[in-house]
């Protein structure tokens, strides 16, 4: 009988735990920073004329929190304002002034991302 009970909770966790993990790696679940929605990010404009844009190939986003982690580090860049897509797993980085690859991909991977390309 108390080997039944071990087991039937044993079989729950396990069900609760499959169920979280599915709705992890579908984005649906809060990975990064709880179950909550996350605040909204405030859309950055640039403040001088655009010169160009960069996209940012990002691997370890999976959820609306990554996505708004990834969006706020990079739009604290001076000259930087970016737009973050989860399902693409890319940011869209427009900029009003020269900045490097290298500082892009710091500002990622200081959020805690891997940055794949940038072109």
């Amino acid at each position: 009988m108390e080997n039944g009970i071990i087991l039937l909770i044993v079989v729950i966790v396990l069900i609760l735990g499959v169920k979280g993990s599915i709705k992890h790696f579908q984005g649906q679940g809060g990975c990064c920073g709880g179950g909550s929605k996350p605040e909204k990010v405030k859309k950055k404009v640039l403040k001088n004329p655009r010169m160009g844009k960069k996209v940012i190939e990002i691997e370890g986003m999976h959820c609306a929190h990554c996505k708004q982690s990834v969006t706020s580090a990079l739009n604290q860049l001076d000259g930087v304002a970016a737009k973050v897509n989860l399902a693409r797993k890319c940011a869209v980085v427009s900029y009003d002034r020269e900045v490097s690859d290298s500082v892009l991909k710091k500002a990622v991977e200081d959020a805690g991302f891997q940055v794949v390309s940038i072109h």
